[in-house]
């Protein structure tokens, strides 16, 4: 039994001027990733140093899937950090995200993180209104 929610009316009238106010920026976005699609990947014109640090760390069957270059490689940036417990649900999105990947015959890696910042561990200190980026 499904059920149908209403939106509150503020909520709805901010939700129309946010699509109303992104149509243009969102056309154009819609429009590089349609010619996003239509370019090759240029994994194959890698050089093997970068290749070798792409496959390190990989599993054979990963390994196979990146040296065939014919299924994504997804880059993973996650925000975790054992310093933050509002961040520790993002612990376990890296090897989710991969388990998926694997079921699309694709693979994924994490690339990256970036700054993890809590207001909670600023609070009452200078500048903490530019704490917020995580």
């Amino acid at each position: 039994m499904s059920r149908i929610y209403m939106l509150h009316p503020r909520i709805q009238e901010v939700t129309e001027r946010v699509i109303e106010r992104s149509k243009e920026t969102r056309q154009a976005y819609l429009d590089r990733i349609a010619h996003a699609k239509k370019q090759t990947r240029v994994r194959a014109g890698l050089g093997c140093g970068n290749i070798a640090h792409v496959m390190a760390a990989c599993s054979s069957d990963d390994k196979a899937r990146l040296k065939a270059d014919e299924q994504p490689n997804l880059a993973i940036i996650n925000a975790y950090n054992d310093m933050l417990s509002a961040h520790v649900p993002y612990k376990e999105y890296p090897d989710l995200i991969k388990t998926i990947a694997t079921k699309y015959d694709a693979t994924a890696q994490v690339a990256g993180g970036v700054p993890a910042m809590c207001d909670g561990v600023t609070q009452g200190r200078d500048g903490m209104e530019l704490s917020l980026f995580s």
